[in-house]
C-alpha cells in the first residue's frame, strides 16, 4: 500500500521558521531507517503557503489565488510517500518519527493512495495501460 505521510503546518512553518541543525539530523536519520526499510519513495518540505498560489476551478473559468492562505491547520508543510504493508505499519513508523516542530503541537496525517484496482470497471483496459506506461516513463526518469 502506497501513502502520503502528510505533515500539517503550524505558525512557525507558516512564517518560514527553519528547524534546528539538531532536528535536521534527526529528521535525516529517520528517513535513513525509512530508506533501509525499503519504505520511503519520497520526502520533501514545503516553503510557506505565502510562497505558494492557487487556481481556483469554476466550470471552465480559472482563477489565481495568492498565498498566504489564513488556515495554518489546514496547511501541509512536508511530506512522504511511503511504501508500507499496511495502515498499521505506517502508523507505526509515523510513532517513531521525531517531532516535526520543536515547539508546540505537530499534526502528521497518513492518506493511502488510490490503486489502479480501486478504480474497477472505470478504469478501462486501454486506461490501465496508459497508465501503466506512464508510471514506467516517470520510473525510469527518476532512477
Amino acid at each position: 500500500m502506497r501513502c502520503m505521510v502528510i505533515v500539517k503546518a503550524t505558525r512557525d512553518s507558516e512564517a518560514g521558521t527553519l528547524p534546528s541543525e539538531k532536528l535536521l539530523a534527526d529528521m535525516g536519520r529517520f528517513n535513513e531507517e525509512l530508506m533501509k526499510a525499503g519504505i520511503l519513495l519520497a520526502a520533501d518540505g514545503l516553503k510557506p503557503s505565502s510562497a505558494g498560489k492557487r487556481v481556483r476551478f469554476e466550470g471552465s473559468k480559472r482563477s489565481v489565488v495568492d498565498g498566504p492562505f489564513a488556515e495554518t491547520k489546514e496547511l501541509v508543510a512536508g511530506f512522504w510517500l511511503w511504501q508500507v504493508r499496511s495502515m498499521d505499519e505506517a502508523v507505526e513508523w509515523v510513532r517513531r518519527c521525531p517531532n516535526p516542530f520543536e515547539q508546540g503541537e505537530s499534526v502528521i496525517e497518513i492518506r493511502p493512495l488510490y490503486e489502479a484496482e480501486d478504480f474497477g470497471a472505470e478504469l478501462s483496459p486501454e486506461l490501465r495501460q496508459s497508465e501503466e506506461r506512464m508510471r514506467a516513463e516517470l520510473a525510469s526518469k527518476t532512477h
